[in-house]
């Protein structure tokens, strides 16, 4: 059986569907910019934005101000997409194309957000990196802010299968070095007009 080439598969999808023909698009990432208002973070804060995409989050916190932005995804296809539509505010943000299964950061991040990349690790090897990733890319008192289907929420996005996540089994993932913060569920419209059940859960490193 041929080996799934998990790069190729995101590469497909951001090089033959448009921003709005994906399940995931947000015009606006309210909940994601609320975590950011709700804790203040300050804009000079260190963001890290794991598993961005072509996502709008990056532009707004330009538009709010942020100076130090950095957007990972596995697909350059993602990364350009967004660059292009930036213009030449995309030379204010670090833009690295990596995979969350295995990345390897240099860096270590005040703030750093996942929205729906968490929950395509399946295979416990996977989520061990990462979750090893996020306790040496995130400073002393810096949050995580991640969000995964809930679950009640979907099974499969974009033909894969995901890892549903509740309060107790994403808490579980990150209480050796973090400490819980808040986490609630949101209902996210798609642009097909189904709604997908998500639970964001932030954390304060320790």
């Amino acid at each position: 059986m041929e080996e799934f080439d998990r790069k190729q598969h995101w590469q497909n999808i951001y090089q033959t569907k448009q921003p709005d023909e994906v399940s995931w698009f947000q015009p606006v990432p309210s909940t994601s910019l609320d975590f950011v208002k709700y804790f203040g973070i300050p804009n000079t804060a260190k963001i890290i934005d794991v598993g961005g995409g072509d996502s709008l989050f990056v532009d707004h916190l330009l538009d709010i101000g942020f100076i130090d932005i950095t957007v990972l995804d596995i697909s350059d296809a993602a990364l350009e997409r967004a660059q292009h539509r930036l213009g030449v505010r995309a030379a204010k943000v670090k833009w690295i194309v990596d995979d969350a299964a295995t990345f390897i950061l240099t860096e270590q991040y005040d703030f750093w957000h996942d929205r729906a990349a968490f929950h395509f690790l399946t295979q416990e090897q996977e989520i061990e990196h990462y979750v090893d990733a996020v306790q040496r890319g995130i400073k002393t008192a810096g949050v995580l802010v991640i969000g995964t289907f809930s679950e009640q929420g979907a099974k499969k996005c974009s033909g894969l299968e995901i890892k549903q996540y509740s309060e107790e089994t994403m808490s579980a993932r990150f209480e050796k070095r973090f400490e819980k913060l808040r986490c609630i569920t949101v209902d996210h419209t798609t642009p097909f007009n189904t709604v997908q059940n998500f639970i964001f859960c932030s954390f304060r490193r320790l």
